[in-house]
Formats: structure tokens, C-alpha cells, sequence
């Protein structure tokens, strides 16, 4: 309902399908949001009264309903707004006598055109628990939120202050499905007959996944975790480009190549997000014409045999132009993963 006069015919409706359904008229009602922003506060509480918040991570990247990409910190949160809401979870985790990890999850939109301030902020849920997106926190914070969890609940205080707490540079997570893109994001399971990581500097990888292995049908497809950390959110987007570029994995189905899509569109790279956007993404996909679905099978056609080329065999040696790989490069790009980043 836009406009009140909408309003009472929209409720007339509702309440009439509400008693049919469940023999009660009463409905609630709450307040839509135009392209909200799903922003989510990370906290941790020890059993002494302690509690911090740890910055936001942005979850606006989503289909159906279901987080896609994480990414923190948010490119609209600015650092007021990021204090208002760590402090409103810090309030809500110490009236409920919270302790341990746990996440506030919120919705971030415009306020209305009369409203002399820009965003507003609504409370939407509780986790509470450590979730699949805390890499992206580990890595701008520089803190171990699996260690400090197990910490606190072998009741530790916590080991720094609220002032302690720093962001640097940003970090970013995919989450690698076992789906079919093309297919409806179907789910593909199989046997994994081909694996190529993504190395590189700033690359961390977090999955189960190995050659051989089979991809059950019975549980989450979720893979692994790609997630990369950069001095700003250009150089992140950059350095999961050439991820996704080295990331290959053969004999079942992935969303690897949806996510170049993703990291490619106008609206993503200018922080332009919201939950509906993967949505309308999608909406495009369906109306590419025939002339450009035919050029598009050329080019995945072109790319496999491309791929087939440099697939490297047993002893690591590529098979373009029969030359290795030179060892000093593999280690030296192992080199610069395993540094830390510069603050």
C-alpha cells in the first residue's frame, strides 16, 4: 500500500482472507520499505557485562531472501550511522543478558522526502550465533572471532575495548553454490572431477571441497566461502575478479560464473545495492535475445577450449606451449597470500 487511499480496501482484504484462513480478523501491520538494504551489525559479549560491536557488514546481494555476497565495511554507512546502530545492538545484547557471538540484523533505507536526514535504520532480527559471512569481519578487524568465541565461553573477558576496535581497508565474501545458473540456479549434484583454488594476495578460501569428492543431494549445496580483503572496496572487487578468473571446478554446476555478472554490473560497482537487486539482475538475463545467446555459446565454446589448454597436469606443469609454471612464481605468490595485510 503506496497511498492512503489504498489503504482501506487493502485492509478489507486481508482481514477477510485472514478469517477464512485462520478464523481471526486481526492482522499487523508495519511499515514498507522501498529497495531496502539488508546491513547487519556484528557483536560479542563476554559473562562480565562486556560487549562491542565489531562494524557492519552489508548483505544486500541477495535471491530469495538468502545472502549471496557480504561485504563490510558498507558503502553507504558512514561513521555515525555505524555508531548508532553497533551502540542500539550493544543496548539490545545487554537487556537481553547476551553474551558470546551474535549478529543484529537491520534494514537501512532513505527516509521520507520531507525528512531533513538521510537513512534510517530498522531492527529486523537476532542471530545468535557466529554466521557464514564473519570472514569479511575477521579480515577488516583483524580479529579471530572463532578464537574469541570458544574465549568467552570458557569465560574469558574480553580482550580489547570498544575504542580498540579499527576498520582497515575492506573485505568481501562470495558463496559458492553447487547450482546451475543457467538452470534456474538448480541444484547440481555430482562428483567434483576437476579443482583449480584461486591464489593470490589479499585470497582466502573457505571450503570442503576436493577432487573426487561426491556433492550430495541431501544437504545445503554451499561449497566454500571466496573472500578477499583490499585497502578499499575497488581493489577487493579487483582481486575477486582474478579470483574468480583462476577458480574452476569441474563435473558439477557452480554459481562462479553468475558472480562475474554480479561484480560487473554498474549498479554493484557504484554501491548502488539493495535486496531486490539481484532480482532485477535476473529480470535482464531472461531477455537476451537470440543473436546474443548464440554469440554467448561461441565464447563459452572458445573459453573451454581455452580452459582445456591450460589445465594443468599431474606434476603441476601447465600444458600451453609445454612450459611449467615456474616454482619461484607459485611461491612466490604464496608468499604474498600468507602476508598480512598492511594497516
Amino acid at each position: 500500500v503506496r497511498t492512503p487511499e489504498e489503504l482501506p480496501a487493502a485492509f478489507r482484504d486481508a482481514q477477510s482472507e485472514a478469517e477464512n484462513a485462520f478464523n481471526d480478523p486481526a492482522l499487523y501491520i508495519e511499515k514498507y520499505l522501498e529497495r531496502p538494504r539488508h546491513v547487519e551489525m556484528q557483536i560479542l559479549g563476554d559473562e562480565h557485562g562486556n560487549v562491542a560491536y565489531l562494524g557492519e557488514r552489508e548483505c544486500s546481494i541477495q535471491r530469495r531472501h538468502q545472502k549471496v555476497i557480504e561485504e563490510s565495511p558498507s558503502p553507504i554507512v558512514t561513521p555515525e550511522l555505524r555508531a548508532q546502530m553497533g551502540e542500539a545492538a550493544v543496548r539490545l545484547a545487554k537487556a537481553a543478558g547476551y553474551t558470546n557471538a551474535g549478529t543484529a540484523e537491520f534494514l537501512v533505507a532513505e527516509r521520507s522526502a520531507d525528512s531533513k536526514s538521510g537513512l534510517k535504520f530498522y531492527f529486523l532480527e537476532m542471530n545468535a550465533r557466529l554466521q557464514v559471512e564473519h570472514p569479511v569481519t575477521e579480515l577488516v578487524t583483524g580479529l579471530d572471532l572463532v578464537k574469541l568465541q570458544i574465549a568467552v565461553a570458557a569465560g574469558e573477558k574480553l580482550p580489547f575495548a570498544q575504542s580498540d576496535v579499527k576498520l582497515r581497508g575492506a573485505a568481501m565474501e562470495l558463496r559458492v553454490y553447487a547450482e546451475d545458473p543457467d538452470n534456474n540456479f538448480f541444484p547440481s549434484p555430482g562428483k567434483v572431477t576437476h579443482l583449480r583454488r584461486p591464489l593470490g594476495p589479499g585470497i582466502r578460501l573457505d571450503e570442503c571441497v576436493f577432487e573426487g569428492w561426491t556433492v550430495p543431494l541431501e544437504y545445503d549445496p554451499l561449497l566454500g566461502k571466496m573472500i578477499a580483503w583490499g585497502n578499499d572496496r575497488q581493489e577487493v572487487i579487483l582481486r575477486l575478479k582474478r579470483g574468480l578468473e583462476e577458480y574452476a571446478i569441474g563435473g558439477i554446476k557452480t554459481n562462479l560464473s553468475f558472480f562475474r555478472q554480479i561484480l560487473d554490473h554498474p549498479d554493484f560497482l557504484a554501491g548502488r545495492l539493495d535486496t531486490g537487486l539481484v532480482d532485477r539482475m535476473l529480470a535482464e538475463r531472461r531477455h537476451i535475445g537470440e543473436d546474443q545467446r548464440e554469440r554467448v555459446e561461441r565464447l563459452a565454446a572458445l573459453a573451454a577450449v581455452v580452459f582445456a589448454c591450460s589445465t594443468p597436469g599431474r606434476d603441476g606443469a601447465s600444458r600451453v606451449a609445454g612450459r611449467s609454471e615456474s616454482r619461484w612464481k607459485i611461491a612466490g605468490r604464496q608468499a604474498l597470500l600468507d602476508r598480512k595485510p598492511r594497516p
